[in-house]
C-alpha cells in the first residue's frame, strides 16, 4: 500500500509528485499535425486527463493502459476542467513495489457488512424456486466475482465492490416500494434486483484498470445475466416457466428503454419498479462522485458530464451562499 496524498486533494495550480496508473492511453494528432499521447491518469480518488508532447514514440510503447508511472506535474485548468500538466514521467520500478490494486477505487462501505446484508436479502426470499436459484448462482467463485466487480467502468459505482453496493441499494429501494404497494410480488422483485446486473461479473475486468472484456463487448451484461438465469433454472426441478420468464424479463428490461440497450421495455409492475430503482441508485451515485471529483476546481460547477448532458452545481463553492 503506497502512502501519498490523493489526487483529488490538489487544487488548480498545485504542483505534485505522485505514483499514478495509466487508465487510458491513445496516440493522437493535434490540428497542427503534431503527434501527442493522450492519457488519463488515476489513483483511488479520481482520474484526470494528461498529455505527453515530447518523445511520443518512446512513450507510446511504454505507457500502456495499466502501467504504473511516477509523475511530477501541476494541476491546471483547461476548458473549465482540471487536467495534469506533466513535467516528468517515468515507469515505476520493480523495487518500488507498487501494485495496480493500490490505484483502484474501492467502496467506502465495509465489505463484511455488505456481504451480511446480501445473505440476509437472499434468505428473505420465501419462494423456494427463487431462493434455490439465488443460492446456486450467488455462491463460491460466482459470489467472489460478484463481490469484487465494479458496477461500471466509470459512470456509477465504478469501484471495487461497486456492483455489490449498487445491488444492495436497489434492494432497499425495492423493499420500500413493496411496503408502499403490497400488490408487488416482493420475492420476484428482490430476486430481479439481486440478479439484474449479475452479467457484469463477466462483462467487466478489474485486475489493473476497469474495462470491458471481449465477452462483455460481444454479448453485454444484460444478455449474459439472462442466459445465466435460464441455464440455472433448467437445473432446478419443476421451476415454473412463467416465473422464470418474468424474472428474465426483469433483467432484460431493467435499463428501461430500447435506446438505453434494454432488449425489451418494462411490461410488469415489478419491472417498472426495478428500472426506476436502478436509475435512482445509479444516477445518485454518479452525480455524488462527479461533484466530489471536482470539489477542488475553481468555480461552482463541475466539468460538463456527457452522460448527464450537463455540468453539476457544487454546493458551498459560492462565498455568498448561506449555510443550509
Amino acid at each position: 500500500m503506497i502512502d501519498q496524498k490523493e489526487l483529488n486533494e490538489y487544487s488548480i495550480g498545485d504542483e505534485f509528485t505522485l505514483f499514478l496508473i495509466v487508465n487510458k492511453s491513445q496516440s493522437k494528432n493535434a490540428k497542427n499535425g503534431r503527434s501527442y499521447l493522450d492519457l488519463e491518469l488515476r489513483d483511488k480518488s479520481t482520474a484526470l486527463p494528461a498529455k505527453v508532447w515530447d518523445k511520443v514514440d518512446e512513450f507510446t510503447n511504454k505507457l500502456k493502459e495499466g502501467s504504473i508511472v511516477k509523475v511530477a506535474g501541476i494541476i491546471e485548468e483547461f476548458n473549465g476542467s482540471p487536467q495534469i500538466k506533466i513535467d516528468k514521467i517515468r515507469l515505476a520500478q520493480e523495487n518500488e513495489n507498487i501494485r495496480p490494486e493500490d490505484f483502484l477505487p474501492i467502496s467506502r462501505r465495509a465489505f463484511d457488512d455488505m456481504l451480511e446484508e446480501l445473505k440476509g436479502a437472499i434468505a428473505s426470499i420465501k419462494n423456494p424456486y427463487l431462493n434455490k436459484l439465488l443460492n446456486v448462482i450467488l455462491t463460491g467463485e460466482n459470489l467472489k466475482n460478484f463481490s469484487l466487480t465494479p458496477a461500471g467502468k466509470g459512470w456509477h459505482h465504478a469501484y471495487i465492490h461497486g456492483l455489490l453496493e449498487h445491488t444492495l441499494e436497489i434492494v432497499r429501494i425495492c423493499d420500500l416500494m413493496c411496503n408502499v404497494h403490497n400488490d408487488i410480488n416482493r420475492d420476484l422483485l428482490i430476486t430481479g434486483a439481486l440478479l439484474h446486473d449479475y452479467g457484469k461479473t463477466e462483462e467487466l475486468a478489474y485486475a489493473t484498470t476497469f474495462d470491458y472484456t471481449d465477452k462483455g463487448k460481444l454479448i453485454g451484461h444484460i444478455v449474459i445475466g439472462a442466459i445465466e438465469i435460464e441455464k440455472t433454472a433448467s437445473l432446478i426441478p419443476d421451476f415454473p416457466e412463467g416465473l422464470k420468464n418474468q424474472l428474465i424479463h426483469l433483467v432484460l428490461s431493467h435499463q428501461g428503454k430500447l435506446e438505453f440497450a434494454s432488449p425489451v421495455e418494462p411490461k410488469t409492475l415489478e419491472a417498472i419498479v426495478l428500472y426506476q430503482a436502478d436509475e435512482l441508485s445509479a444516477k445518485t451515485n454518479a452525480y455524488k462522485y462527479a461533484i466530489e471529483a471536482d470539489k477542488n476546481k475553481s468555480g461552482s460547477w463541475t466539468r460538463f458530464l456527457p452522460l448527464a448532458n450537463t455540468a453539476l452545481y457544487i454546493p458551498g463553492k459560492n462565498q455568498n451562499e448561506k449555510e443550509l
